[in-house]
């Protein structure tokens, strides 16, 4: 397991869903996650500091939490299966530890409020690559691949991205650059 941030929330406009991406913390590898608009809005609230009037699920989420004296000490996101990625909150309470089957995208909501790490696993992380040779022509066949379904067949970025490079880069992706995924 490695640790992660969140790096980016956003819109991606060839599928009209959400994705949140994740960056190794001091690494280059990234994680996107394609979730839904509650947990997009949710995310972005709390990021933002929006309290609302009444708690939403998330906030439900971390008072229960809270209340029942448990510490959530982190956020595993363990794998993909049939284009579904798994997460687990890792629970400390007086009674012992526990370990609570969850969707990332609730899980980094959660996560957020509570100030808990997040991880994943190794295996899901992907490099941006830069091209090995200098070649400057534009190869939409070389890069990384991930996806709202699953992978995506991308261009490779030239050089380091900055957070503003890395959004522009994933609002050009277009409808072919998506692939099937097959894990």
């Amino acid at each position: 397991m490695t640790e992660v941030t969140l790096a980016r929330l956003g819109l991606d406009s060839s599928s009209n869903t959400y994705v949140v991406i994740l960056r190794e913390r001091d690494g280059r590898r990234l994680l996107p996650i394609w979730i839904g608009q509650p947990e997009a809005e949710s995310i972005v609230l709390h990021i933002n500091g929006v309290v609302r009037e009444r708690p939403l699920t998330h906030d439900l989420c971390r008072a229960i939490i809270v209340g029942l004296g448990g510490t959530l000490e982190r956020v595993n996101i363990t794998k993909v299966e049939k284009s579904t990625y798994f997460a687990e909150l890792h629970i400390a309470t007086d009674g012992g530890h526990v370990v609570i089957d969850a969707r990332p995208s609730d899980s980094i909501a959660i996560a957020l409020r509570l100030g808990a790490p997040l991880f994943a696993a190794d295996d899901l992380l992907t490099v941006l690559e830069e091209d090995a040779d200098e070649d400057t022509s534009d190869d939409d066949d070389a890069g990384p691949t991930f996806g709202p379904s699953g992978p995506v067949r991308l261009p490779t970025p030239r050089g380091e991205m900055t957070p503003d490079q890395l959004k522009a880069y994933l609002e050009q992706l277009r409808p072919e650059d998506f692939g099937k995924f097959r894990p």
